[in-house]
């Protein structure tokens, strides 16, 4: 049954005060509850005449529990709608700190609805520092309340969330770690959890004032190499150079783990099943199958092949890179291109594949510095197209109006 609060005839702030006022004092009894009904919405007009909107939230929020049913849905947004009256960003955010403190503090009761209202008051901010705030809120109250399920549907947003908003690097690395331990044990988000992870460790630049919470970052950088080294369908990773994870080389207890990694982002599979012999433990403990990193390490070595080579790669460097039989080299050709990760033909009569685009592994500065010289060389090669263009077009018009000259 819904619940109908009549707002046309006064002030819908000062109806949503009569009604819960009626509604707490209901077991009261007449004689008690009128005259605190009158009282407090006496009080509740003072307030909205002298435009004493921080006031007014606390009057409101005072039994704002009683509210937490759907049907009050309407009420509480009238609640949150105290944001657009107040007089300054200030005390907007200052009303909105009172609401989200209200709202997320029983986060097992009616979570779902608790996010709703955070959600509506998202969207009446003005300021981006109160959206930020909300925002923030909304994920620890999700979290708390084991109701993700409501939330991970705007990390597709986030990236243009943080640019509205203009939050700090400090508040962007927060950010992005409590998405990505919310999104750790989702099924079938592997993917946006390693995004997430690569976010939160970017945000570490190496500065000497970090050197403290670079530390808390080792338990990170480990889950985002072996969510890379698990995953089938990612080849190319910046990790190798971060900071965050950069330091795990220099840590004893992390060492093997990040010499994995550059295993996987700058060698072949020679050098993987050494690592193989000497760590099979370590790949167990971390979940690490071997079949399938096998399997990922050739398409690894494949790649690698491609960008040493001038163009065409002979059948026999491919079976010696990846260890397989020569009847096998198409097969694994064929994987490549599946996953997206090589262009290629292959020239069965001359034994090579000849290779027109693959993926780098690693895109740093030397690949960056490869870009440009192509870039520039394409630069050279258009305008050489247009200069020829343009004096074949003189000629022509030349031509023509000589033709003109005789015929007259």
């Amino acid at each position: 049954m819904a619940t109908i609060v009549n707002t046309t005839e006064e002030e819908p702030m000062l109806a949503v005060v009569r009604f819960t006022a009626e509604l707490a004092w209901a077991d009261a009894g007449p004689e008690v509850a009128d005259p605190e009904v009158t009282r407090l919405c006496l009080e509740a007009q003072e307030h909205i005449l002298a435009g004493r909107w921080l006031d007014m939230a606390s009057l409101m929020l005072a039994s704002a529990d009683l509210l937490l049913t759907p049907p009050s849905r309407c009420i509480l947004s009238v609640i949150c709608s105290l944001v657009t009256r107040s007089r300054s960003e200030d005390q907007a955010l200052q009303i909105t700190k009172l609401i989200c403190t209200k709202l997320t503090q029983q986060p097992d009761d009616r979570v779902a609805l608790r996010l709703k209202a955070l959600f509506s008051l998202y969207n009446m901010l003005p300021s981006s520092s109160g959206k930020a705030f909300v925002y923030k809120k909304a994920l620890e109250l999700a979290t708390a309340g084991k109701a993700a399920e409501y939330i991970i549907p705007s990390f597709k947003n986030i990236d243009s969330f943080v640019s509205e908003w203009g939050i700090s690097n400090l508040e962007q690395r927060e950010l992005y770690l409590a998405i990505a331990r919310i999104l750790k044990n989702q099924k079938g988000m592997a993917k946006e959890y390693f995004n997430f992870l690569n976010k939160y460790l970017a945000t570490f630049k190496g500065s000497d004032d970090e050197s403290a919470a670079i530390g808390d970052a080792k338990e990170e950088a480990v889950a985002a190499i072996v969510e890379f080294v698990k995953s089938s369908n990612l080849f190319q990773c910046d990790l190798l150079n971060m900071p965050a994870v950069a330091q795990l080389d220099k840590d004893e207890k992390y060492q093997l783990i990040y010499e994995l990694l550059k295993i996987f982002l700058t060698k072949r599979l020679d050098s993987y099943l050494e690592f193989q012999t000497s760590n099979s433990a370590l790949l167990k403990d971390y979940g690490l199958g071997q079949d399938e990193c096998i399997t990922k390490m050739r398409l690894m070595s494949l790649l690698d092949l491609s960008s040493r080579c001038s163009g065409e790669i002979p059948y026999s460097a491919i079976t010696d890179a990846l260890k397989i039989n020569d009847d096998e080299v198409e097969q694994w050709i064929v994987k490549a291109i599946a996953y997206k990760i090589l262009d290629c033909k292959v020239d069965q009569l001359n034994q090579t594949v000849i290779v027109s685009r693959h993926t780098e592994r690693i895109f740093g500065m030397p690949q960056w510095q490869g870009l440009r010289t192509k870039l520039g060389a394409w630069r050279v090669n258009i305008a050489s197209a247009i200069n020829t263009i343009q004096a074949n077009k003189v000629t022509d018009d030349g031509t023509q109006g000589m033709q003109g000259l005789m015929i007259r």
